[in-house]
C-alpha cells in the first residue's frame, strides 16, 4: 500500500537505506560512540514518554489521588508535628499562618482577627489544617487552590463538607476538586477586610494561579502566595506549558514590588540556593541567604517568607534579564536582553543545569 501518494517500491527502499545506514554506524570504528548516541536518543525519549505517561496518570485518574493518600500517611507519621517548625506573621488585624503538610509543603491560613474569618490557601492536609483553625478559633470561609495536584489541593473535599458556607475558589482550566468559584486572572475575592487578587501564571500547570493579599487595608506588606510558580531562589517546572509560558508569569511577579513577601508553596530554600551558588557563585546576596537558610534549617526552622526585593537579588530564574547570569550560562542562540526567546532559552537551560545538579 502506497504511503502519502509514495509508490511501494520507493517505500521499501528507503526503509532498507534507513537500515542499512544504522548497521554501518554500528559497525563502523566509531560504533561504540554511535551505540550510545543511539541509545542516549532512546533513552531520552523513553523518559519523556514515560514521565507523560505518569503525569497523566497521576493528573487524571484514581491513581494521583492514591499516590497522595499514600505520600499523607508517611508524612503524618515521619513529621507527626510537621516538617519545619513555622512562625505566624502578625500585621494590623490580619494574621498570616504558615502550616507544614507533607514532606515539604506549605499550606497558609490567612485570617481577618477582628472578624475571626479564615481562608485556606492549598490545603493539603485537611487534617493538619483544621487543627490551626481550631487552635486559632475562627471560622474557614474561602479555600484558595493554586493549582490542581494534590500535594496542593488534596485537602478540599473534606475541609468544605466539615465547613458548609466554605467556597473552594480556583481556575476552570485546571480540574481543581470539589471547585464551586472559578477564578479568572485580576478577579479579587474578598472576606472581612481581606482583598486577595487571582494572578493567572501557567507554565506548572495550564490553570496555574498566584495569589496577592492587598497589603494597603491592613497598612502592611502584600502577601505573594505562590503555589509552585516561584520559591525560595527557585521555580517549578514547566509540566503544562513552554518556556515561554513559564517566563511569561515569572515576569507578573517581577512585576508586584520589592516588599511584597513571598510565601511559597515547598521547603526547597537550601538546595534551591545551593545551586544558585553553582551559577553564581560570587553573588554575595546568596551568600548571605545561604548562611542564613543553613542556620534556620539546623533547628528544622521555616525559611518563609522572604521578599521579592531578595529573591530579584539572589534567584537565578528571576534574573535571565541580567548580564552577569548570561554571561555565566555562556552565549545563547540568539540576541540577549530584553528579547524574550532569548530570555525562556536562559530558562530552559537553568531548569536543564538545575535538573544535573539534583542529580550528582
Amino acid at each position: 500500500m502506497a504511503w502519502r501518494g509514495w509508490p511501494a517500491s520507493w517505500l521499501w527502499v528507503a526503509s532498507c537505506g534507513l537500515l542499512l545506514l544504522v548497521f554501518v554506524l554500528l559497525l563502523s570504528p566509531r560504533s561504540c560512540r554511535a551505540r550510545r548516541t543511539l541509545r542516549g536518543l532512546f533513552m531520552a525519549r523513553s523518559k519523556r514518554l514515560l514521565f507523560r505517561i505518569g503525569y497523566s496518570l497521576y493528573t487524571r485518574t484514581r491513581l494521583g489521588y492514591l499516590f497522595y493518600r499514600q505520600q499523607l500517611r508517611r508524612a503524618r507519621n515521619r513529621y507527626p508535628k510537621g516538617h519545619s517548625r513555622t512562625q505566624p506573621r502578625l500585621f494590623n488585624g490580619v494574621k498570616v499562618l504558615p502550616i507544614p503538610v507533607l514532606s515539604d509543603n506549605y499550606s497558609y491560613l490567612i485570617i481577618d482577627t477582628q472578624a475571626r474569618l479564615a481562608v485556606a490557601v492549598d490545603p493539603s492536609d485537611p487534617q493538619a489544617v483544621q487543627a490551626s483553625i481550631e487552635k486559632e478559633g475562627v471560622n474557614l470561609v474561602a479555600i484558595l487552590c493554586t493549582h490542581k495536584h494534590w500535594d496542593h489541593s488534596g485537602g478540599n473535599r473534606d475541609l468544605s463538607r466539615r465547613h458548609q458556607d466554605c467556597r473552594v475558589y480556583g481556575s476552570p482550566q485546571d480540574s481543581i476538586p470539589y471547585l464551586t468559584h472559578p477564578l479568572c486572572h485580576q478577579d479579587v475575592v474578598s472576606v472581612g477586610r481581606l482583598q486577595i487578587r487571582a494572578l493567572a501564571t501557567p507554565g506548572h500547570t495550564q490553570g496555574h494561579l498566584v495569589y496577592l493579599l492587598d497589603g494597603e487595608p491592613y497598612e502592611g506588606p502584600s502577601c505573594l502566595f505562590s503555589g509552585d510558580l516561584l520559591f525560595l531562589s527557585g521555580c517549578g517546572r514547566t509540566f503544562e506549558g513552554t518556556a515561554e509560558t513559564m517566563l511569561s508569569s515569572l515576569d507578573t511577579v517581577l512585576g508586584l514590588g520589592d516588599d511584597t513577601l513571598l510565601w511559597p508553596g515547598h521547603e526547597y530554600a537550601e538546595e534551591n540556593l545551593g545551586f544558585a551558588g553553582v551559577v553564581e557563585p560570587e553573588n554575595l546576596a546568596r551568600e548571605r541567604k545561604m548562611q542564613w537558610v543553613q542556620r534556620q534549617r539546623m533547628e528544622r526552622k521555616s525559611t518563609c517568607p522572604s521578599t521579592l526585593g531578595e529573591e530579584r537579588s539572589y534567584n537565578p530564574f528571576l534574573r535571565t534579564h541580567c548580564l552577569v547570569l548570561q554571561e555565566a550560562l555562556g552565549p545563547s542562540p540568539g540576541p540577549t536582553g530584553d528579547d524574550g526567546c532569548s530570555r525562556a532559552q536562559l530558562l530552559e537551560r537553568l531548569r536543564q543545569l538545575k535538573d544535573l545538579h539534583k542529580s550528582k
